[in-house]
């Protein structure tokens, strides 16, 4: 009975919302307003003075809260430094008098007494009844840097800040360099470094530049406080607060960097990558930012750093803000709104995207960190793996098994079983003994197969034994500890050295390993694991030195364990770019680059790679799978959420292991997580070694049947799907996607993720509560359709439920293919053109295709893409086809049924399609809309 619930109404005029949104409060930015009330009188004084005397720009204003110090600056006020708060009327009680949600944290760094916390300046006003609350806080205008003039650079303008007193931070800064650039009319970046060397992140080779047009207005305006320095971004077009740092003083230690700013209201998403809703909970709570191998749960940093954020604002704008800085990063967030970011190294690197609406902040994120990848269309499938399958006739079997039992399936994984010790780059001779035969066998029958690779590489076999590692030795591709010797640590084969992905020789060794094992096993992609990278050990087997890097003065509260070794290598571990403590958050990054660019030079095809760690970029290369997610209830539904972070952090082909890999699973919560899982963009089921099977074949019979219902679903949807990651590639769009992204202006999308969209076109509202035979789904308006009520054959019905919604000229029509067992043989089944029609009679979609495993085809122009447009002319509905028809692959056919609102009658249709160059114009082709016709054409 779990199997087919109801969905309460599909009525534009009668919709059932079932969450409870969230009340965007006018008092969030009117706090922020309040305050820089304390100096709108200066600047109101100082302004054109302060114009002259450092040309800014027309979107710019200099604030100066201590214009007595300013050279040629008549204007006298009195300065409002702590040091010199007996000098004026202002006494400490008002200082520290503000409500206590503005309250910003002076004794983040550690436990404070009263007295400490007074010596740092800072105010002490205990609330025990308020958790959360700091009792040593900030007081207004607390002493910190003073900004110098504006000089241009070559990329912008720059000045220097420096500060007369040392911070209560050890190896406090003194001097830093300020640097303003222009990147776009929606991306501003800032910079604030020291004129020495200091790492800062590098990301991979390869994103074109984006530089501003002159002629276009930015979306922008920027404030500068001098004294105590503060930038304030506002949005020009109505004057909003997107960041306002002057709320809490800069901080720039050796190994503390610490910024704050007012938030445009609590509506904030991102910090990934962490167990939580799509919208982050600003009731003091802080994020931390250090991968770490930890299945997913609370409170707990995760695989992957992403600081990058994007807060919703009134009327559907949005913004966002990136740092890029790939030290440990703990982000404290409060209900002023406001949030804190500190960082234990590097350099702060801010841009901040104006947007304006939620999707165009993506795009503009995207164009920093690079658009992902365009994954093989083989690799849109299903999935099968499990840690478990011990010999290739199990593998053989699994696979059999789902063939013969009607799933659709496309790849067959193997996880560490396969090789030899565990060793990677080994297959065992005993029970994988005929492991290329077995793939060869797949290939045959139109699968695929991949594997695990681990980066660790074991050091324990005897000399000229296992090549990959004499080889790395002779070649000094491995991490180094602080005294220059080989680090080990400890992983799955024992003892094992770690590959330094930053070197560019490891990267030309990985690719010599990988070539030679594909010579022996032609896989079809890799799958690279524990690539935090993790470590049984603490450090190394040696232990780690004690040094500011292993024990650094301050440690973000969230890492597990206490210290960022815990389950990884020693911070003060040598790597070519620099130690171990500032490259950490990098590794899966700089691996999936190694391993994209591998697989490409060895097999000539589209590369297929699935990390686990991530780091702003890893799109370029790489998927990645939500790592060891249990198999409860809570889980499933928090999937979704994680999804739908990624989408947001440019990082598309995602999913999270189906039925869950930790535990054992039951049937009912298999079957739920089937029918989300078939709308997770990379679908796979995954299961740990101890657990209960939990391939689709094992349930009964009823189960099966649902599994097999929408697993057929998403096969033929996976043209639909692919033009989505043809966007994706090309435009930087969402393939699943928040409501919020899609409906900024919809009060109600704005706190959904129960619920996402697939591009624009379709919405999924998955069953995620154990027991339920109903489910109340919320439609944003528009008109909408429930896909298995539109069908008149097998290809479209639907067993789950699933909108598909249809705007005036947006959305729909999409084409569908009859499913198979394989995408190799669903290619070769007709198309099918769904068009749902608008209530104004209207509709239009579009298909992006090509072989679906060459490389750059986008680039190089070898593919098809086709606008559909539904649209009536006269009495008569008539679909349009324009776009580039290359060349048309297998002899596709394309059939068309076209579904129209109840209160609308459509007498005959026509089709015109209209190839560029060529032109193929058909006429006076009227049809009965009760019948689905075929239109076959060939170049």
């Amino acid at each position: 009975m779990y199997f087919r619930p109801l969905i309460k109404t599909y009525s534009r005029n009668s919709r059932v919302v079932f969450i409870h949104t969230q009340k965007v409060e006018e008092k969030g930015e009117a706090a922020a307003e309040g305050v820089l009330s304390t100096f709108v009188l200066v600047r109101l004084l100082v302004r054109s003075v302060c114009a002259k005397q450092n040309r800014t720009k027309p979107h710019e204003s200099l604030v100066n809260t201590n214009p007595t110090k300013t050279q040629n600056n008549s204007v006298d006020t009195s300065g409002v430094h702590p040091e010199s708060s007996q000098k004026t009327d202002i006494s400490r009680d008002i200082k520290c008098t503000m409500a206590p949600e503005s309250r910003f944290d002076c004794a983040r760094d550690r436990l404070l007494s009263q007295g400490e916390c007074e010596q740092r300046g800072c105010c002490y006003v205990p609330l025990p009844k308020s958790a959360g609350l700091p009792w040593c806080f900030y007081p207004s205008l607390y002493p910190g840097y003073k900004m110098g003039p504006f000089s241009p650079t070559t990329r912008g303008r720059a000045a220097n800040l420096t500060r007369a007193t040392p911070s209560y931070l050890p190896r406090d800064i003194s001097t830093l360099h300020l640097e303003i650039i222009e990147e776009t009319a929606g991306c501003l970046h800032l910079t604030v470094s020291i004129q020495d060397y200091r790492y800062e992140v590098k990301l991979p080779a390869g994103v074109p530049q984006n530089k501003a047009d002159p002629t276009q207005d930015v979306l922008y305006t920027t404030e500068y406080q001098s004294d105590p320095f503060g930038f304030i971004v506002r949005r020009k077009s109505n004057g909003r607060v997107i960041m306002n740092t002057t709320v809490a003083p800069l901080l720039f230690a050796d190994q503390y960097l610490q910024l704050s700013t007012s938030l445009a209201s609590s509506l904030v998403s991102g910090l990934g990558e962490h167990y939580t809703s799509l919208l982050l909970d600003l009731n003091w709570t802080s994020v931390t930012l250090w991968n770490r191998d930890m299945a997913p749960h609370a409170d707990a940093n995760l695989y992957g750093s992403h600081p990058f954020y994007i807060v919703q604002e009134e009327d559907g704008l949005a913004h966002g803000v990136f740092l890029l800085n790939s030290n440990a990063i703990e982000v404290m967030l409060q209900p002023t709104p406001a949030l804190t970011l500190v960082a234990i190294g590097g350099i702060l690197d801010l841009y901040v995207f104006l947007g304006p609406d939620p999707e165009s902040v993506i795009r503009q994120y995207l164009q920093v960190i690079g658009y992902p990848m365009m994954p093989p269309y083989w690799s849109l499938g299903f999935h099968l793996c499990r840690w478990g399958y011990t010999t290739t006739n199990t593998t053989r079997h699994v696979a059999q098994r789902m063939h013969n039992s009607k799933f659709p399936m496309d790849v067959q994984w193997n996880d560490l079983d396969y090789a030899a010790k565990r060793r990677v780059f080994t297959f065992d001779p005993w029970r994988f003994g005929d492991l290329p035969e077995m793939v060869e066998e797949f290939h045959e029958r139109g699968m695929k197969y991949i594997l695990i690779l681990d980066p660790g590489i074991s050091s324990t076999s005897p000399p000229g034994t296992y090549p990959p590692f004499d080889d790395g030795l002779k070649r000094d591709v491995f991490i180094k500890n602080a005294t220059g010797h080989i680090l080990i640590g400890e992983v799955w084969p024992g003892s094992t050295a770690f590959p330094d992905f930053t070197n560019p020789e490891t990267r030309h060794w990985w690719e010599d390993c990988i070539t030679d094992f594909h010579s022996k096993v032609p896989v079809d992609g890799l799958w690279i694991d524990m690539n935090e990278p993790a470590s049984f050990v603490q450090g190394s087997v040696e232990g780690c030195p004690d040094s500011d890097l292993e024990n650094p003065p301050y440690t973000p509260t969230g890492v597990v364990g206490g210290q960022l070794n815990s389950g990884t290598l020693c911070m003060s571990a040598q790597q070519k770019l620099s130690t171990h403590y500032n490259l950490h958050n990098m590794y899966g990054l700089t691996e999936a680059y190694a391993t994209h660019s591998a697989l490409r030079k060895v097999r000539g095809k589209r590369p297929f790679v699935l990390s686990r760690s991530s780091y702003p970029g890893i799109g370029r290369f790489s998927g990645v799978w939500t790592g060891d997610v249990r198999s409860d209830w809570e889980q499933l539904r928090y999937s979704i959420p994680a999804v739908l972070q990624f989408s947001l952090f440019g990082v598309p082909l995602v999913g999270a292991d189906i039925c869950g890999f930790g535990g054992n699973t039951t049937e009912e919560l298999c079957v739920r997580w089937m029918q989300l899982g078939a709308f997770y963009p990379f679908m796979r089921n995954h299961n740990d070694k101890p657990n209960a099977p939990q391939e689709p074949y094992v349930f009964g019979q009823k189960a099966q049947a649902a599994m097999r219902s929408v697993l057929n679903l998403r096969y033929s949807l996976l043209p639909f799907l692919y033009t989505l990651f043809h966007h994706v590639h090309a435009t930087a769009d969402t393939v699943a996607r928040p409501l919020f992204v899609e409906f900024p202006t919809d009060p109600n999308s704005q706190t959904i993720d129960r619920q996402f969209l697939w591009g624009s076109s379709l919405l999924i509202s998955p069953v995620l509560e154990q027991g339920a035979v109903e489910l109340a789904a919320y439609l944003p308006p528009g008109t909408w359709y429930s896909l298995h009520n539109v069908s008149r054959t097998d290809v479209l019905k639907l067993k789950h439920l699933i909108s598909s919604f249809s705007r005036v000229f947006f959305d729909l029509p999409f084409l569908v293919k009859e499913p198979a067992l394989t995408t190799i043989a669903s290619r070769r089944n007709p198309f099918f053109l769904t068009v749902a029609l608008s209530a104004g009679g209207w509709a239009r979609g579009d298909l992006f295709w090509d072989d679906g495993d060459s490389l750059d085809t986008f680039e190089m122009g070898n593919y098809c893409y086709v606008i559909f447009i539904a649209g009536q002319v006269g009495k008569r509905q008539v679909i349009f086809a324009l776009g580039k028809l290359t060349r048309l692959y297998n002899d596709d056919i394309l059939q068309i049924s076209v579904f129209v609102p109840k209160n609308q009658t459509v007498l005959s249709a026509g089709l015109c399609v209209c190839p560029l160059p060529q032109v193929l114009t058909v006429t006076s082709l009227a049809l009965p809309m009760t019948k689905v016709f075929t239109v076959q054409w060939a170049l």
